[in-house]
């Protein structure tokens, strides 16, 4: 069977990452989670004091990015990629609120993302890829074989949220995650650079009243119509 290329893009906290992921592991593909990456470079900003009271101190940022090293590495245990920033796993530490708040204005920075797009266009070369994000159908892989654009609604993707980090004993309010959500698609879809869009050749998935059971047998149909041809 032909390798192709995956390309899931869509809102924030829309279950992008789970259904890439459960899809990744069961056709043996490469997975690899664009939005860690920025939220990696998010930490790096936070641990080396780069937020000011003015924003993001981005000279230091420029100038720091050909030395934050971001790469992925499986865990024995769950099967699941886990983030590692210089050599650290961070995946936990990724996902907290701190980082959610901040890191739609740097993924907006131009440079980050030329570079980040740089390092996942390497990751994608060989195919047999499944990568999502916010521009990976129009920027990173615009020749990709299938490309899913995810969408729900505000409430729910913050219901979702909510859940998942009460779930992992973290603190969280369920009005701010919401404003937060509100925001990042506010931020998301009005950049300057690669603003978030559906691709005209991408296949909409309206998740907000679907279980992942029936979601994973969707993706499945859509995987093997691409595969053979018949998207």
């Amino acid at each position: 069977m032909k390798k192709i290329t995956i390309a899931i893009d869509g809102y924030s906290s829309c279950g992008k990452s789970t259904m890439a992921k459960d899809l990744a592991r069961e056709v043996g593909y490469i997975y690899i989670d664009s939005g860690a990456m920025y939220r990696a470079v998010t930490l790096y900003c936070l641990d080396n004091g780069l937020f000011t009271p003015d924003g993001i101190d981005t000279a230091q940022l420029e100038a720091a990015m050909p030395n934050i090293r971001i790469s992925f590495q499986l865990n024995p245990e769950t099967q699941r990629p886990m983030t590692y920033l210089n050599g650290v796993n961070v995946e936990d530490r990724i996902r907290t609120m701190e980082v959610s708040t901040r890191v739609s204005p740097v993924a907006a920075l131009p440079f980050v993302r030329e570079a980040l797009v740089k390092l996942q266009q390497e990751m994608g070369k060989a195919k047999g890829i499944v990568m999502d994000g916010r521009d990976i159908g129009t920027v990173v892989f615009p020749d990709a074989e299938l490309k899913i654009f995810v969408v729900a609604s505000a409430e729910i993707r913050a219901q979702r949220r909510y859940d998942e980090l009460k779930a992992k004993g973290q603190e969280a309010s369920y009005e701010e995650i919401l404003a937060n959500v509100k925001e990042r698609d506010y931020i998301d879809q009005n950049r300057e650079v690669s603003p978030l869009r559906q691709a005209e050749d991408a296949i909409l998935l309206d998740n907000s009243n679907l279980t992942i059971e029936e979601q994973k047998q969707w993706l499945a149909a859509e995987f093997e119509k691409a595969v053979n041809g018949k998207c």
